[in-house]
């Protein structure tokens, strides 16, 4: 096993082992607890501006911004969510939905935002119980992100909104809580607005936790911990924020300890005597000397742990664990950038935060599987591009060994920007994977000019007075020689075939710089000749146009100047939105190494060539060329080798010589059979690179990257799919499409197949549909025992409005029974959904009728929530009617109303079967655990092609 797939194979082990612990900052003295809210919510869509269809949200006389604990509609803790579709966390609905021409082009062309109201705004509710114990503790929600301009409510309490779908967020809700009964969350999302320009998602696709405290305790995000090694020695400086949210003052002691992965203490130091008066917070610094650290770098990630603990009479009240790793960083005008005292040159990619059937719902051993294939291919560090990534990607690259550029969404210094940042770098900052905050990306309306610089000048030094360990950098496209680039720290260079850099240095020789974008080539996984009908590139590397490099030429531009530390290609793994050059029907970018679902294009083992110590021998294209005999074919060697030879059927056609960060080109006359490359380094031979002609597809291929997973709900394997000939080689020309089915305790979650031009669906769900019911209209009866009024063709035309008459006890006396008729309307395909009534008492005790047939019998009021499950030969397409007989429900008191609202239909279509098309040969399977231990068994199935299945273990 490779030395670098080895590492991702076992910190993969330790964090299915090891996740609970290492994200949850408690210890088993502690009071503190980190829950998971991640699972069993409810979600419908809203409407962005419609009232009826977002569940009258702030319709009621006062709004939840007039009176406290005035959350109506959805937001209400009474609201009725059963007809809501149920999910767990993370969750995209945006790629739930289908891609559409009026979408937006740069987001991938999902059917939302502003020309899709009916989709742009999403609702979650979540019900929970907090024990009474817990009285008297401090307990916070914490979202770590949702897209976007969230409001969020508990038990109809409004608190707050967060406009950014980026920020990581937290609400105090101890006072709002019903204690030892049950509560309920909501939360509103609106995407109707962009953030962004490239594909963001929509919903609660990050984490969401319950954290709970005792009031004496350390602030969130607010321990800091830096590091200086002289000696062998490392100086660990701790600050930890210590806050009391009690209504008393509070006498306790701080101890901070620091731990090896082993658990052994390795130096600790305690603060006697403090004492904070009510609402006051303190910063408690130590320096904690360590001998002989094991350091942290790209090839050896050690990390540490800080253990702060506060305690009060002899007992902890709170303890707080902090990851954080010892290790150096420097940048330097000339020579570049230095991790622990050695020269590092910089190795990066470009990435969004989207990936293939998921979109941004990235489960987190995704991440690790990105951060893996990216490392393989020699990559040493990630630029968060252009936005605060989740903090799980932080985690990954912690400990996989990647460095990060970790960059802030908007350029600004109204007190709104700033305090993002200061939130960005509170929340990161313990991360050793960060090397650089950067303020900000190609923003060209300020870049070149006075007002740039002054907003750069003030944003680096803000955030030096928050964390002043790491380099300041902004990415600039324009405006070389003026504006922001003249007052920030780390210049960064976006595509320099349009910039002199060496006449930047040497106007700033102080300067220090790198390529924070660079080598925006356009690439087809799998595709050697350009189909502009088809949107569909040559994967051989070439630049755009004339303002871009190629690949080649951006890395041998950088790699010959040691003054400039590295670059980051633009991207490491293509991203919905943006098809530059094409516009509809592709949705996804061509320009990553990787294709959408991590699948490698050829410009991947150009890197892999320069930037690893592995022998490399790859050839492209592939050799499937028929009806183009004695055609001349452009054959490309990507190799590290000193010299490469290649054979077409065992008969050389030459040896050549690499170049430093070079490639070799052949031009081969087609004829099928087998095309070799044999590399050589010091005469001797040291790889070989093969593609052969392949017959036609005969069955299929299924690889999973792990066999083993864990029965979590949460852990996933991801499965590449291929179609195989007769001699068992993979068909790259293949586009069969592939059913897939799954037996055991696991789930599909998404496929995909990396083609930009796809618009078959990343994921097949069930569908539901709500029916609402019509206004009722309301006759007055002597009893419940009626016949005719409940009949369904009776006319009630001459009926009055219901609920026009005030339900006081006057009415009581007056009126018996009431008889409520409505109507509702089924779609034309109801039969083929399975319909359930959930049920809201209108009346004291009613009996219902549905087209005429009694479904519900003297239900009483008290009864609670009931519902119904409805038989389809009950109902039919179009009009339908609904009867309630109900003796009257009347009010509590002059200011209260009665339930008005019967209820709902909910109507369930069952989920179609998973299937793709392969692209260039491939396709991938995400499939995720269900929570159960066992054998998971999916099945691939094509017309023409044998059946294949593969087993992934759940325990």
């Amino acid at each position: 096993m490779k030395p670098i797939r080895l590492l991702c194979f076992l910190i993969l082990a330790f964090v299915v082992t090891e996740k609970t612990a290492a994200q949850s900052p408690e210890t088993s003295a502690s009071k503190r607890q980190h829950l998971s809210m991640d699972n069993d919510w409810r979600f419908a869509l809203g409407h962005a501006y419609d009232p009826s269809k977002d569940f009258y949200n702030g319709t009621g006389g006062f709004s939840y911004l007039a009176k406290t604990g005035y959350g109506d509609g959805a937001a209400s803790a009474e609201f009725d969510d059963r007809g809501w579709r149920k999910i767990n966390l993370p969750h995209d609905w945006a790629v739930e939905q289908p891609f559409s021409p009026k979408g937006s082009f740069s987001h991938g062309s999902k059917a939302i935002g502003r020309n899709f109201p009916e989709a742009s705004v999403g609702w979650y509710r979540k019900s929970f119980v907090i024990p009474v114990a817990d009285l008297g503790k401090r307990i916070s929600i914490a979202f770590d992100g949702v897209f976007r301009n969230s409001i969020v409510w508990v038990n109809g309490h409004y608190l707050g909104t967060e406009p950014s779908g980026y920020n990581s967020f937290e609400y105090n809700i101890s006072e709002y809580l019903n204690y030892g009964g049950n509560n309920i969350i909501a939360v509103r999302a609106d995407v109707t607005m962009e953030e962004g320009w490239f594909y963001e998602g929509a919903g609660i696709y990050r984490h969401v936790w319950l954290n709970k405290t005792d009031q004496l305790h350390i602030v969130s995000e607010g321990t800091f911990v830096t590091t200086q090694v002289k000696n062998n020695i490392v100086d660990v400086t701790v600050t930890s924020a210590i806050i009391n949210d009690d209504k008393q003052s509070r006498n306790f002691n701080v101890t901070q300890t620091i731990i090896d992965d082993n658990g052994k203490v390795l130096a600790s130091k305690t603060t006697t005597g403090l004492t904070l008066q009510p609402f006051a917070s303190q910063d408690i610094k130590n320096i904690l000397p360590v001998d002989n650290p094991r350091l942290w770098s790209i090839e050896t990630p050690n990390l540490y742990k800080l253990v702060t603990t506060v305690e009060e009479g002899g007992a902890a009240t709170d303890s707080y664990r902090t990851t954080f790793g010892v290790r150096s960083i420097r940048f330097d005008a000339n020579d570049g950038f230095f991790l622990n005292g050695k020269h590092v040159k910089i190795k990066g990619t470009n990435n969004h935060q989207d990936h293939a059937g998921v979109g941004v719902a990235i489960p987190d051993a995704l991440q690790e599987f990105r951060i893996c294939t990216l490392k393989e291919m020699g990559c040493n560090a990630y630029r968060c591009s252009h936005n605060p990534p989740t903090p799980e990607l932080l985690d990954a690259c912690d400990r996989l060994g990647m460095l990060v550029i970790d960059e802030n969404r908007l350029m600004g210094v109204a007190s709104t920007q700033l305090n993002d940042l200061k939130r960005m770098i509170r929340r990161d900052r313990n991360h050793p994977s960060i090397i650089s905050w950067s303020i900000g990306n190609e923003e060209w309306g300020i870049e070149g000019n006075i007002t740039g610089a002054r907003i750069a000048a003030t944003m680096q030094a803000f955030a030096k007075s928050i964390d002043s360990t790491r380099y300041i950098t902004a990415a600039i496209s324009g405006g070389i020689g003026s504006g922001i680039s003249t007052v920030i720290d780390l210049l960064g260079y976006n595509y320099v075939a349009t910039k002199n850099t060496d006449e930047q240095h040497k106007k700033y020789p102080n300067q220090f710089s790198w390529g924070t974008e660079e080598g925006s080539a356009v690439a087809s996984r799998g595709i050697y000749e350009d189909d502009m009908e088809k949107h569909q590139l040559v994967a051989y590397d070439r630049k755009q146009n004339d303002f871009f490099y190629s690949l080649e030429q951006g890395w041998k531009y950088y790699a010959a100047r040691p003054y400039l530390a590295g670059m980051f290609i633009w991207t490491g793994f293509d991203y919905r939105g943006e098809p530059t050059p094409f516009g509809w029907p592709s949705v996804g970018s061509y320009f990553g190494m990787l294709d959408a679902c991590g699948f490698p294009k050829d410009d991947y083992y150009y890197l892999k060539s320069w930037w690893t110590d592995q022998t490399v021998v790859h050839l492209l294209p592939h050799w499937n060329w028929r009806g183009k005999e004695g055609r001349e074919i452009r054959v490309c060697a990507y190799s590290n080798c000193d010299e490469v030879e290649l054979f077409l059927n065992k008969k050389s056609l030459g040896k050549k010589t690499m170049d430093l960060n070079g490639h070799l080109e052949w031009q081969v006359k087609y004829e099928p059979g087998t095309l070799e490359a044999i590399g050589y380094k010091k005469g001797v031979k040291a790889g070989s690179g093969v593609v052969k002609t392949t017959l036609e597809p005969v069955g299929i291929n299924l690889q999973a990257n792990r066999d083993v997973i864990k029965a979590d709900s949460k852990d996933i394997a991801l499965i590449a799919v291929q179609a195989t000939d007769k001699n068992k080689l993979r068909v790259p020309t293949a586009d069969n499409e592939v059913g897939f089915s799954i037996e055991g305790p696991g789930k599909i979650i998404g496929v995909g197949n990396g083609d930009p031009t796809s618009l078959e669906p990343d994921q097949y769900l069930e569908r539901v549909n709500l029916v609402q019911i019509g206004d009722f209209k309301e006759k007055f009866v002597d009893d419940l025992n009626v016949k005719a009024e409940v009949a369904a063709d009776y006319d009630d035309s001459s009926w009055q409005n219901a609920f026009k008459d005030t339900r006081d006890d006057e009415f009581g006396r007056k009126v018996k029974a009431i008889v409520y008729r409505a109507g509702f309307t089924m779609p034309s395909d109801g039969a083929a959904a399975t319909a359930t009534f959930f049920n809201k008492n209108i009346g004291k005790a009613q009996s219902i009728y549905i087209n005429g047939k009694e479904i519900g019998h003297e239900i009483k009021e008290n009864a609670g929530k009931t519902e119904f499950k409805l038989e389809a030969a009950l109902l039919h397409p179009g009009n339908n009617t609904i009867a309630i007989v109900a003796t009257p429900l009347l009010k509590g008191n002059i200011w209260a109303g009665v339930n008005t609202d019967p209820g709902l239909i909910q109507l369930v279509y069952p989920a179609a079967s998973y299937k793709r098309k392969l692209f260039s040969g491939y396709a991938q399977v995400i499939v995720q655990s269900t929570g159960q231990p066992g054998t998971i068994v999916l099945k691939a199935t094509s017309p023409g092609l044998k059946q294949s299945a593969i087993e992934i273990i759940a325990k």
